[in-house]
């Protein structure tokens, strides 16, 4: 039970976290990386901003390594949660904001529909100043309005 909690907390957590990313380094010192993913009709199989995939993989992949030294703790379950998030990142963010993959293409989900909104309004600033909306899961009341 206690392992599900450190999973399920850790995915939560996630989302502060890529909030802050986001907003600091993504659109800070790292923009290099970041910028051609606010570039309108970016015609790639691969931007720069892919490199943030690794970058996130990594503690994960170190997690799971020292979550099994020993038996299985804690530190595994921390690797799984953030393991879990980049999922939801990549299905959330590639797949239905962007239709990096066309899976998803005409969803009437309300939820889904405010963070595809939201997200349009991060990416109406084609700089890294003046930015809004940074995380990926938490979507302001507002966009829920028609």
């Amino acid at each position: 039970m206690l392992f599900l909690v450190v999973t399920i907390l850790t995915f939560v957590l996630m989302e502060c976290v890529t909030w802050l990313t986001h907003k600091y380094v993504m659109h800070g010192f790292m923009w290099y990386f970041h910028e051609d993913h606010h570039q309108p009709r970016y015609n790639h199989v691969f931007e720069r901003n892919d490199v943030f995939f690794i970058i996130f993989a990594i503690p994960s992949i170190l997690l799971f390594y020292f979550g099994l030294e020993g038996g299985l703790n804690y530190r595994f379950f921390i690797g799984l949660g953030i393991l879990f998030y980049g999922i939801a990142y990549f299905l959330i963010h590639d797949v239905l904001i962007h239709q990096r993959f066309k899976w998803f293409k005409k969803t009437k989900n309300k939820y889904l529909v405010s963070l595809r909104k939201a997200h349009k309004v991060h990416h109406k600033h084609l700089g890294k100043e003046h930015g809004e909306c940074f995380g990926m899961l938490w979507v302001p009341l507002k966009y829920f309005k028609v």
